[in-house]
């Protein structure tokens, strides 16, 4: 943490971009696809987040969803969350589907798979507004992220695990001072800070806010 801290002192970054995924909102008692509590009467996320289940039984996907949206209902941001807000002029591109950033003040906002909180019509039937496994990412989404991970002076990468693609190569693309908040982190990024979205993202900001005023 002490390294990372230090870099961002002596970068004074003004472009930063925040990347995050489904640890971000852990600590809000959302769980995340692949982690513990991941399931729902035995189906795992894959099982029902496709367009074939939905096919299949639309009934059965939209009560997962609202079950899903109950849960999120009832979270409320955390000092992660919070704290990114705190970067006014930061952008936000997030794997998450929840809500939260705008929730907790964050503006300038990427949802690359969607919101789960907004419905389109899917034939019949509507379905939730969010990317589903084998469907590709919202036009334009990926391209303006990949422009301004390129283009930053700071990337952020919070609480991803850097499995799920096209979103996860967007962190190869960027060339500078780049930091990872993951309890598990990779060797992806600059630094690696092995903790927690909502206990390590706060002193990241202190440190870029700082930074910026010296």
């Amino acid at each position: 943490m002490q390294n990372a801290l230090d870099a961002i002192r002596r970068a004074a970054p003004r472009r930063v971009v925040v990347f995050t995924g489904a640890g971000v909102s852990a600590d809000s008692g959302i769980p995340t696809f692949r982690g513990a509590g991941g399931l729902w009467r035995n189906f795992r996320a894959e099982d029902l987040a496709t367009p074939e289940a939905f096919a299949r039984d639309p009934e059965l996907v939209n009560e997962w969803y609202e079950t899903r949206r109950a849960i999120i209902r009832a979270a409320e941001p955390n000092a992660a969350h919070l704290a990114i807000a705190r970067l006014e002029d930061a952008l936000v591109v997030t794997q998450n589907v929840d809500g939260l950033h705008e929730r907790a003040g964050s503006r300038n906002i990427i949802e690359l798979h969607g919101n789960i909180f907004r419905q389109r019509r899917a034939g019949a039937h509507m379905r939730p507004d969010v990317v589903w496994f084998g469907e590709m990412l919202p036009a334009g989404a990926l391209e303006r992220a990949a422009d301004a991970i390129r283009a930053a002076d700071l990337l952020l990468v919070i609480g991803t695990s850097g499995v799920v693609y096209p979103a996860a190569g967007l962190v190869a693309l960027h060339r500078g001072l780049s930091i990872e908040i993951n309890p598990d982190p990779s060797d992806s990024c600059t630094f690696a800070v092995a903790a927690r979205a909502a206990e390590a993202t706060p002193p990241i900001v202190d440190a870029i806010l700082e930074a910026r005023r010296d």
